[in-house]
């Protein structure tokens, strides 16, 4: 059957529902999908998830609510999607020719992004909802999370065609011990994110990696 992809879901539709949709609604417009994303990143900026309704993100788009409704079932997939578009363009996957200086490059893009941009409290937010909410969880596990990791294995992938690191090292456990400790500092703020911490951390793995040596 044909289908087609609805903008803000994560599934297909058989393009006869979708244009049946159409003919029952306004057609979606691409000027008020930025208007609400824009809304929803400036309150959950200012406010954090918890305080921001759709009905706020309405007023302060100029749409209706049911124009929101009918783009975002729920707070928290908004929410999601603002973040993503927040968020996203700020990890790329580095380069740098050696496993320290990727690891170090990523580390730094992921804490500048969430001390320096609205992306910090956006990220607390979504992983606070996501422990009340499995779909939002699943969600943010498919779209965020798992996306990422894959994108930094390619760091890990090169360091060993390099020879930097053994094939058979545990890349689920290197990407935890990476990013782990800086989740730990965003979530609990007992102690700042700073360059210094990155590179203590990094410094670390890659002195953990080099001495483990098969027996």
């Amino acid at each position: 059957m044909d289908t087609a992809r609805i903008p803000g879901t994560t599934g297909e539709i058989p393009r006869s529902s979708a244009a049946e949709s159409a003919r029952r609604g306004r057609p979606r417009s691409e000027e008020a999908d930025r208007a609400i994303l824009s809304a929803a990143t400036e309150l959950l900026a200012e406010r954090g998830l918890g305080g921001m309704s759709m009905e706020e993100v309405a007023a302060r788009a100029g749409v209706g609510k049911t124009t929101v409704y009918r783009r975002w079932p729920s707070r928290g997939a908004l929410a999601l999607d603002a973040f993503l578009t927040e968020f996203q363009e700020q990890q790329p996957l580095p380069d740098t020719g050696t496993l320290h200086g990727d690891l170090l490059a990523a580390l730094r893009g992921w804490t500048r992004s969430v001390t320096r941009t609205p992306a910090g409290r956006m990220l607390a937010g979504l992983i606070a909802e996501a422990q009340r909410d499995p779909a939002l969880g699943a969600a943010w596990r498919d779209r965020v999370i798992e996306p990422l990791r894959a994108r930094h294995t390619i760091m890990l992938d090169r360091a060993i065609e390099r020879g930097e690191i053994r094939a058979d090292v545990d890349k689920d456990v290197v990407l935890d011990l990476l990013f782990g400790p800086a989740y730990h500092r965003l979530l609990n703020g007992h102690r700042p994110l700073t360059d210094r911490f990155a590179r203590q951390v990094v410094d670390l793995i890659v002195a953990g990696l080099s001495a483990d040596e098969p027996a």
